[in-house]
């Protein structure tokens, strides 16, 4: 996916989760802030990010924060990125062979699914996490609470049960990350959630990204570890 007029600038302050405070050229700017999680590693004054410049005069903020460097890691931090590289990944057709079928949004039986793939005899439901939470160099999910997430895992075991396919993908949104863990230290319920779930049969697995100023793509696969 590639991102339209790119600016760099400089993060300065976050009132709340959908705003920050940036400097752009050395002027202060108002900016909406495409992830809604804490981010606290990623967003500290003074970091150096990149914004995406809106064409929509009716927005009220003209400009999306999509990426931060930390130290000499450069990491996007857009929440709706993970499934827009994900499945622009499926349609490539390198990942889940002879697809016919790949379908947004899904919902089975009261759940609600990133993806629903049809490949021959074969249906899958995907549910995608995006990953910015790394410590030297392991990238890790959660990084806040998400009882979301545990329901996620917990209907696609369900999912196995009836007989489809389950996979839970984690999207690590930087480059160079060893291997993807549950944050249990954060929220050990996730992290027992996903080993209910991969015992039940659903796949984990991890795909980091490859990460400029105005683009992201999949680009290796990681091994998802931690699970007990």
């Amino acid at each position: 996916m590639v991102y339209d007029n790119v600016v760099p600038g400089v993060f300065l302050h976050r009132p709340n989760r959908f705003i920050a405070e940036v400097e752009i050229g050395g002027v202060p700017v108002v900016a909406h802030v495409k992830n809604t999680g804490r981010c606290k590693e990623l967003l500290v004054p003074g970091a150096k990010i990149y914004l995406s410049e809106s064409a929509n005069p009716k927005r009220s903020t003209k400009y999306d924060l999509i990426s931060v460097w930390k130290r000499q890691r450069l990491i996007n931090m857009d929440s709706q990125a993970p499934n827009r590289v994900l499945g622009e990944y499926l349609q490539e057709g390198s990942y889940i062979k002879g697809i016919t079928l790949i379908k947004p949004e899904a919902t089975y039986q009261g759940s609600r699914f990133d993806f629903y793939i049809e490949a021959g005899t074969r249906k899958i439901f995907i549910e995608v996490k995006g990953v910015t939470l790394e410590r030297e160099g392991v990238a890790m999910f959660p990084d806040a609470p998400t009882e979301r997430g545990v329901k996620h895992l917990n209907d696609l075991a369900a999912c196995i049960s009836h007989g489809y396919e389950a996979q839970a993908i984690f999207v690590v949104q930087m480059e160079e990350a060893l291997y993807v863990t549950p944050n249990n230290e954060t929220h050990p319920a996730f992290g027992a959630a996903l080993t209910a779930a991969v015992k039940a049969g659903v796949v984990a697995t991890a795909f980091s990204c490859h990460v400029t100023e105005n683009s992201l793509a999949i680009k290796n696969h990681l091994h998802v570890c931690g699970i007990a």
